[in-house]
């Protein structure tokens, strides 16, 4: 089916384009972008008034299958996706069996090009089991479809293994995606270790068991060449870390989620386990640096971190309850409203971090970006549109959103993948 995207303000960070301008579409990909372009055969969308972007990528979600479908499936969490504005979404290996494997690779690919109406790309799992032990055969996983290889919340706590990681996927040339916790500090901690948690009587997870692992990261990275992505950001002195590695001209990128941006360990004081995440919410200090991060390019990827879990798994008390928030549906919608809006960020910065980066760090090369031959994949934006958050009208199986009841300015009006409308449905 042919398509013409017509009158749209266009935003490219890739080439620097921010112009009104007419795109066509055709077999999903770009096959012409003028000022005017004329034709009664495409299906004609009028975009005017309205914000044209290259397809948001969503570098950190978790799908929960196989084996947890009660959480959330390929097909619900795409859907959810493409409600919220991404036309890719790269998948953590935390399922069951554990995505650590040629097969479970497949399985998610080929349950993907059923029902997925986003595009899906697997994140493998570093070690067997994520049991940080023994490394994973990643080449074999490469080869069948791994962009990214992760233990996703399980640090791997043995330097020697994660040195040989690094030296493994710098042959690959593949990107490792680390979460930076030293669990021998945080062992048993549910929120934040400060001033909240010792009010609270719960037990605290310190910023220094992330800055311990980043600062780890940081030197490996540099003694074997190779390239590190630091999941989820969360203090001050990791984001220093970062940009002190930036400043020597590391491999080393990073990403930050709303729920770090725009939360903090204040809120947990009403024990709300929607609320409970790991890294875990932390001060107004913490959030003011990662903001000031973003800014200053510290930050390289906006990413939701989307934690599906059903109501029985967080009805539970705090110190029981599984970390995770469920992002797909809200996470546009809140930079918009919090950064682009308030003039923190420009539009094009934010762009330029859930489209452009992630493509470029994950090494899609037809994504991220507006240009002939490029894939056809559009997240359109109404800047105007008001929303109020309501989790009971997610496309996502689960409702583990503490931003219910939200009022937030700016959010998709649709979403294309490969070149067909996949929002609204």
């Amino acid at each position: 089916m042919k398509l013409l995207i017509k009158n749209g303000r266009v935003i490219d960070p890739a080439s620097g384009t921010d112009d009104t301008l007419d795109i066509l579409i055709e077999r999903g990909k770009i096959v012409d972008i003028k000022t005017k372009i004329d034709g009664d055969g495409p299906k004609i969308i009028d975009a005017s008034r309205l914000v044209v972007a290259p397809g948001f990528i969503d570098i950190h979600t978790h799908l929960r299958e196989p084996g947890q479908e009660d959480k959330e499936t390929i097909h619900t969490g795409s859907l959810a996706a493409a409600k919220g504005g991404f036309t890719s979404v790269a998948c953590m290996p935390n399922t069951t069996p554990v995505n650590d494997n040629r097969g479970i690779i497949e399985y998610i690919l080929s349950e993907a090009k059923k029902s997925a109406v986003v595009n899906i790309f697997p994140i493998g799992a570093v070690t067997k089991g994520q049991k940080g032990e023994e490394l994973t055969d990643m080449a074999d996983m490469v080869d069948a479809g791994a962009v990214a290889f992760s233990d996703d919340g399980l640090p791997i706590m043995n330097n020697y293994l994660m040195r040989r990681t690094l030296e493994y996927s710098k042959l690959l040339n593949i990107l490792i995606i680390d979460h930076c916790e030293d669990t021998n500090l945080s062992s048993g901690g549910v929120m934040h270790e400060g001033y909240y948690s010792y009010l609270l009587g719960l037990t605290g997870i310190p910023s220094f068991s992330e800055e311990i692992m980043v600062s780890r990261d940081i030197i490996l990275a540099e003694k074997t060449d190779a390239r590190i992505h630091i999941a989820h950001l969360s203090v001050k002195g990791a984001a220093e870390l970062v940009r002190e590695a930036k400043k020597k001209k590391l491999k080393v990128t990073a990403e930050v989620t709303p729920h770090h941006l725009f939360l903090t360990d204040a809120s947990l004081e009403n024990f709300d386990t929607n609320l409970k995440v790991n890294p875990p919410l932390r001060t107004k200090d913490d959030v003011k640096a990662l903001i000031e991060a973003v800014k200053n390019g510290v930050v390289d990827v906006f990413a939701t971190d989307h934690a599906p879990h059903t109501p029985d798994d967080k009805e539970v008390e705090l110190d029981q309850a599984p970390f995770g928030i469920n992002g797909l549906e809200t996470a546009v919608s809140l930079f918009l409203d919090k950064l682009v809006h308030k003039n923190i960020i420009s539009l094009q910065k934010f762009i330029e971090m859930i489209s452009t980066n992630p493509a470029l760090i994950l090494g899609f090369e037809n994504k991220g970006r507006i240009c002939i031959g490029a894939d056809a994949d559009f997240t359109i934006l109404n800047l105007r549109k008001e929303i109020i958050v309501d989790v009971n009208r997610f496309k996502s199986k689960s409702r583990n959103n503490p931003f219910h009841g939200w009022k937030l300015k700016g959010a998709p009006e649709m979403t294309i993948v490969g070149g067909k409308i996949v929002y609204p449905f």
